[in-house]
Protein backbone atom coordinates (compact mmCIF):
# COMPACT_ATOMS: atom_id res chain seq x y z
CA UNK A 1 0.00 0.00 0.00
CA UNK A 2 1.11 3.59 -0.39
CA UNK A 3 0.73 4.96 3.10
CA UNK A 4 2.00 2.88 6.13
CA UNK A 5 -0.48 4.77 8.25
CA UNK A 6 -3.56 3.81 6.66
CA UNK A 7 -6.36 2.22 7.74
CA UNK A 8 -7.00 -1.26 7.48
CA UNK A 9 -10.87 -0.72 6.89
CA UNK A 10 -10.29 1.90 4.26
CA UNK A 11 -7.85 -0.71 2.29
CA UNK A 12 -10.54 -3.44 2.68
CA UNK A 13 -13.35 -1.00 1.57
CA UNK A 14 -11.59 -0.93 -1.64
CA UNK A 15 -11.30 -4.20 -2.41
CA UNK A 16 -14.74 -4.72 -1.59
CA UNK A 17 -15.68 -2.27 -3.93
CA UNK A 18 -13.69 -3.59 -6.64
CA UNK A 19 -15.75 -5.06 -9.36
CA UNK A 20 -13.39 -6.21 -11.72
CA UNK A 21 -12.55 -9.97 -11.07
CA UNK A 22 -8.65 -9.81 -11.56
CA UNK A 23 -8.30 -6.72 -9.38
CA UNK A 24 -10.15 -7.67 -6.54
CA UNK A 25 -7.99 -10.92 -6.45
CA UNK A 26 -5.04 -9.09 -6.75
CA UNK A 27 -5.95 -5.71 -4.40
CA UNK A 28 -6.67 -8.22 -1.54
CA UNK A 29 -4.08 -10.07 -1.89
CA UNK A 30 -1.54 -6.84 -1.66
CA UNK A 31 -3.04 -5.16 1.05
CA UNK A 32 -3.48 -8.80 3.23
CA UNK A 33 0.30 -8.43 2.78
CA UNK A 34 0.24 -5.00 3.30
CA UNK A 35 -1.34 -5.95 6.90
CA UNK A 36 1.32 -8.41 7.95
CA UNK A 37 3.93 -6.20 7.10
CA UNK A 38 2.61 -3.06 9.32
CA UNK A 39 1.70 -1.11 6.43
CA UNK A 40 -1.52 -0.85 7.76
CA UNK A 41 -4.00 0.30 11.12
CA UNK A 42 -6.64 -0.21 13.32
CA UNK A 43 -7.09 3.83 13.84
CA UNK A 44 -9.89 4.46 12.27
CA UNK A 45 -13.29 4.52 13.98
CA UNK A 46 -15.64 5.51 11.74
CA UNK A 47 -18.58 2.96 11.31
CA UNK A 48 -19.01 0.66 8.03
CA UNK A 49 -20.82 2.20 5.50
CA UNK A 50 -23.98 0.76 4.76
CA UNK A 51 -23.95 -0.88 1.01
CA UNK A 52 -25.97 -3.63 -0.61
CA UNK A 53 -23.29 -5.43 -2.55
CA UNK A 54 -19.76 -5.39 -3.29
CA UNK A 55 -18.28 -4.51 -6.55
CA UNK A 56 -18.57 -7.19 -8.95
CA UNK A 57 -17.78 -7.89 -12.76
CA UNK A 58 -20.70 -7.48 -14.97
CA UNK A 59 -20.61 -11.17 -15.82
CA UNK A 60 -22.10 -14.10 -14.51
CA UNK A 61 -25.56 -12.38 -14.53
CA UNK A 62 -27.33 -13.06 -11.40
CA UNK A 63 -30.41 -15.34 -11.24
CA UNK A 64 -32.78 -17.08 -8.70
CA UNK A 65 -30.86 -20.75 -7.76
CA UNK A 66 -34.03 -22.32 -9.43
CA UNK A 67 -33.36 -20.71 -12.46
CA UNK A 68 -29.80 -22.19 -13.15
CA UNK A 69 -29.78 -24.61 -15.85
CA UNK A 70 -29.23 -28.05 -14.55
CA UNK A 71 -26.18 -29.91 -16.43
CA UNK A 72 -24.52 -33.87 -16.55
CA UNK A 73 -21.20 -33.16 -15.51
CA UNK A 74 -20.21 -35.67 -17.97
CA UNK A 75 -20.91 -33.19 -20.68
CA UNK A 76 -18.00 -30.88 -21.68
CA UNK A 77 -20.84 -28.00 -21.04
CA UNK A 78 -21.49 -29.54 -17.71
CA UNK A 79 -18.24 -29.76 -17.05
CA UNK A 80 -17.54 -26.18 -17.48
CA UNK A 81 -20.64 -24.93 -15.52
CA UNK A 82 -19.47 -27.10 -12.35
CA UNK A 83 -16.29 -25.79 -12.05
CA UNK A 84 -17.94 -22.40 -12.79
CA UNK A 85 -20.25 -23.04 -10.27
CA UNK A 86 -17.30 -23.29 -7.80
CA UNK A 87 -14.91 -20.56 -9.00
CA UNK A 88 -18.67 -18.32 -8.09
CA UNK A 89 -18.25 -19.40 -4.46
CA UNK A 90 -14.59 -18.86 -4.48
CA UNK A 91 -15.13 -15.27 -5.62
CA UNK A 92 -18.07 -14.49 -3.27
CA UNK A 93 -16.33 -16.16 -0.39
CA UNK A 94 -13.94 -13.27 -0.49
CA UNK A 95 -16.37 -10.90 -0.23
CA UNK A 96 -17.84 -12.25 2.81
CA UNK A 97 -14.57 -12.29 4.42
CA UNK A 98 -13.35 -8.67 3.81
CA UNK A 99 -17.12 -7.78 4.75
CA UNK A 100 -16.29 -9.29 8.03
CA UNK A 101 -13.24 -7.00 8.86
CA UNK A 102 -15.12 -4.27 7.02
CA UNK A 103 -18.45 -4.39 9.11
CA UNK A 104 -17.44 -5.66 12.63
CA UNK A 105 -14.95 -3.05 13.97
CA UNK A 106 -15.50 -3.84 17.65
CA UNK A 107 -13.51 -7.19 16.99
CA UNK A 108 -10.34 -7.68 18.66
CA UNK A 109 -7.22 -7.39 15.83
CA UNK A 110 -6.92 -11.27 16.31
CA UNK A 111 -10.75 -11.36 14.28
CA UNK A 112 -8.76 -8.91 11.60
CA UNK A 113 -5.73 -11.02 11.46
CA UNK A 114 -8.17 -13.97 10.95
CA UNK A 115 -10.32 -12.95 8.32
CA UNK A 116 -8.22 -11.67 6.18
CA UNK A 117 -6.29 -14.74 5.95
CA UNK A 118 -9.32 -15.93 4.98
CA UNK A 119 -9.31 -13.38 2.39
CA UNK A 120 -6.39 -13.86 0.92
CA UNK A 121 -6.43 -18.18 0.59
CA UNK A 122 -10.55 -17.33 -1.05
CA UNK A 123 -8.29 -15.48 -3.71
CA UNK A 124 -5.83 -18.13 -3.95
CA UNK A 125 -8.81 -20.70 -4.28
CA UNK A 126 -10.53 -18.58 -7.20
CA UNK A 127 -7.01 -18.03 -8.93
CA UNK A 128 -6.90 -21.76 -8.91
CA UNK A 129 -10.32 -22.53 -9.96
CA UNK A 130 -10.62 -19.86 -12.28
CA UNK A 131 -7.27 -21.05 -14.14
CA UNK A 132 -8.70 -23.97 -14.62
CA UNK A 133 -11.83 -23.22 -15.93
CA UNK A 134 -9.85 -21.78 -18.36
CA UNK A 135 -8.29 -24.85 -19.63
CA UNK A 136 -11.40 -26.11 -20.47
CA UNK A 137 -12.34 -23.40 -22.49
CA UNK A 138 -14.38 -20.82 -20.11
CA UNK A 139 -13.93 -18.25 -18.14
CA UNK A 140 -15.34 -16.76 -14.98
CA UNK A 141 -18.53 -15.45 -16.05
CA UNK A 142 -19.61 -17.42 -18.77
CA UNK A 143 -22.27 -19.63 -17.17
CA UNK A 144 -25.31 -17.81 -14.78
CA UNK A 145 -24.99 -17.63 -11.37
CA UNK A 146 -26.65 -16.95 -8.09
CA UNK A 147 -26.24 -14.55 -5.10
CA UNK A 148 -27.44 -16.92 -1.88
CA UNK A 149 -23.86 -16.24 -0.15
CA UNK A 150 -24.24 -12.62 -0.07
CA UNK A 151 -27.86 -13.25 0.89
CA UNK A 152 -27.00 -14.48 4.16
CA UNK A 153 -24.07 -11.55 4.39
CA UNK A 154 -26.81 -8.97 4.43
CA UNK A 155 -29.09 -10.94 6.57
CA UNK A 156 -26.35 -11.09 9.06
CA UNK A 157 -24.77 -7.70 8.66
CA UNK A 158 -26.14 -6.51 11.84
CA UNK A 159 -24.59 -8.85 14.60
CA UNK A 160 -20.50 -10.42 14.33
CA UNK A 161 -22.38 -13.53 16.47
CA UNK A 162 -25.28 -14.23 14.06
CA UNK A 163 -22.78 -13.91 11.20
CA UNK A 164 -20.05 -16.37 12.62
CA UNK A 165 -23.08 -18.74 13.56
CA UNK A 166 -24.60 -18.64 9.87
CA UNK A 167 -21.81 -17.80 7.44
CA UNK A 168 -18.80 -20.12 8.37
CA UNK A 169 -20.96 -22.71 10.81
CA UNK A 170 -23.42 -22.99 8.22
CA UNK A 171 -23.13 -22.01 4.07
CA UNK A 172 -19.23 -22.67 4.62
CA UNK A 173 -19.75 -25.44 6.29
CA UNK A 174 -21.90 -27.14 3.91
CA UNK A 175 -18.97 -26.97 1.59
CA UNK A 176 -17.31 -29.24 3.79
CA UNK A 177 -19.82 -31.66 3.52
CA UNK A 178 -20.26 -31.71 -0.57
CA UNK A 179 -16.84 -31.23 -1.56
CA UNK A 180 -15.82 -35.07 -1.28
CA UNK A 181 -18.77 -36.19 -3.51
CA UNK A 182 -17.74 -33.39 -6.06
CA UNK A 183 -14.03 -34.45 -6.05
CA UNK A 184 -15.00 -37.85 -6.78
CA UNK A 185 -17.93 -37.19 -9.42
CA UNK A 186 -14.66 -35.56 -11.33
CA UNK A 187 -11.69 -38.16 -10.31
CA UNK A 188 -14.75 -40.05 -12.63
CA UNK A 189 -14.25 -37.95 -15.43
CA UNK A 190 -10.53 -38.01 -14.64
CA UNK A 191 -10.37 -34.26 -14.09
CA UNK A 192 -7.59 -34.71 -12.03
CA UNK A 193 -6.44 -31.11 -12.13
CA UNK A 194 -9.73 -29.88 -10.78
CA UNK A 195 -9.40 -32.74 -8.11
CA UNK A 196 -5.89 -31.63 -6.93
CA UNK A 197 -7.44 -27.78 -6.83
CA UNK A 198 -10.51 -29.19 -4.53
CA UNK A 199 -8.04 -30.67 -2.46
CA UNK A 200 -6.66 -27.42 -1.37
CA UNK A 201 -9.90 -25.91 -0.92
CA UNK A 202 -11.23 -28.91 1.31
CA UNK A 203 -8.03 -28.60 3.37
CA UNK A 204 -8.39 -24.27 3.77
CA UNK A 205 -11.79 -24.41 3.94
CA UNK A 206 -11.68 -27.02 7.28
CA UNK A 207 -9.67 -24.04 8.91
CA UNK A 208 -11.91 -21.37 7.97
CA UNK A 209 -14.94 -23.03 9.48
CA UNK A 210 -12.91 -23.69 12.63
CA UNK A 211 -12.24 -20.00 12.39
CA UNK A 212 -15.47 -18.64 12.35
CA UNK A 213 -16.22 -21.41 15.16
CA UNK A 214 -13.63 -19.98 17.61
CA UNK A 215 -15.20 -16.56 16.99
CA UNK A 216 -18.78 -17.54 17.60
CA UNK A 217 -17.58 -19.12 21.10
CA UNK A 218 -15.52 -16.36 21.70
CA UNK A 219 -18.84 -13.90 21.26
CA UNK A 220 -21.16 -16.42 23.24
CA UNK A 221 -18.84 -16.76 26.19
CA UNK A 222 -18.22 -12.68 26.37
CA UNK A 223 -22.58 -12.78 26.37
CA UNK A 224 -23.01 -15.48 28.65
CA UNK A 225 -24.63 -17.36 26.25
CA UNK A 226 -25.02 -20.93 25.70
CA UNK A 227 -22.95 -21.77 22.81
CA UNK A 228 -24.90 -25.17 21.76
CA UNK A 229 -28.15 -23.92 22.35
CA UNK A 230 -27.83 -20.42 20.73
CA UNK A 231 -26.41 -21.98 17.43
CA UNK A 232 -29.53 -24.22 17.22
CA UNK A 233 -31.60 -21.05 17.79
CA UNK A 234 -29.79 -19.20 15.20
CA UNK A 235 -30.07 -22.40 12.38
CA UNK A 236 -33.24 -22.93 12.92
CA UNK A 237 -34.31 -19.24 12.19
CA UNK A 238 -32.21 -18.78 9.19
CA UNK A 239 -32.46 -22.20 7.55
CA UNK A 240 -36.06 -23.46 9.02
CA UNK A 241 -34.25 -26.06 10.24
CA UNK A 242 -33.22 -28.30 7.45
CA UNK A 243 -29.97 -29.97 6.68
CA UNK A 244 -28.88 -32.09 3.65
CA UNK A 245 -27.32 -35.37 4.84
CA UNK A 246 -24.69 -36.51 4.99
CA UNK A 247 -22.18 -34.35 7.08
CA UNK A 248 -18.50 -34.77 6.74
CA UNK A 249 -18.28 -35.35 10.41
CA UNK A 250 -14.31 -35.62 10.54
CA UNK A 251 -14.29 -31.96 8.97
CA UNK A 252 -16.74 -30.82 11.14
CA UNK A 253 -15.11 -31.86 14.55
CA UNK A 254 -12.00 -30.41 13.10
CA UNK A 255 -13.57 -27.22 12.25
CA UNK A 256 -15.43 -26.75 15.99
CA UNK A 257 -18.46 -29.06 15.82
CA UNK A 258 -18.86 -30.47 19.06
CA UNK A 259 -20.63 -34.04 18.99
CA UNK A 260 -23.70 -32.88 20.62
CA UNK A 261 -24.34 -30.31 16.96
CA UNK A 262 -23.25 -32.98 14.65
CA UNK A 263 -25.95 -35.20 16.27
CA UNK A 264 -28.19 -32.28 16.22
CA UNK A 265 -28.09 -31.90 12.79
CA UNK A 266 -28.54 -35.19 11.79
CA UNK A 267 -31.48 -35.67 13.77
CA UNK A 268 -33.02 -32.93 11.52
CA UNK A 269 -31.44 -34.13 7.95
CA UNK A 270 -33.29 -35.68 5.22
Amino acid sequence: MQSDTQSVYVAVERCLQTGSAEAKVQNTRSMVQAWRAGELCLDDCAEAKPFTAPGRPARPRLVEPRHLTRRSVHTPIGHAALIHAIAHIEFNAIDLALDAVYRFRQMPRAFVDDWLKVADEEAYHFQLVREHLNTLGYDYGDFDAHNGLWDMARKTAHDPLVRMALVPRVMEARGLDVTPGIIERLRDIGDDGAVAVLDIILRDEVGHVEIGSRWFHYLCDERQLPRQETFRELFNQYTKGRIRLPLHRSARKQAGFSEAELCYLESLGW
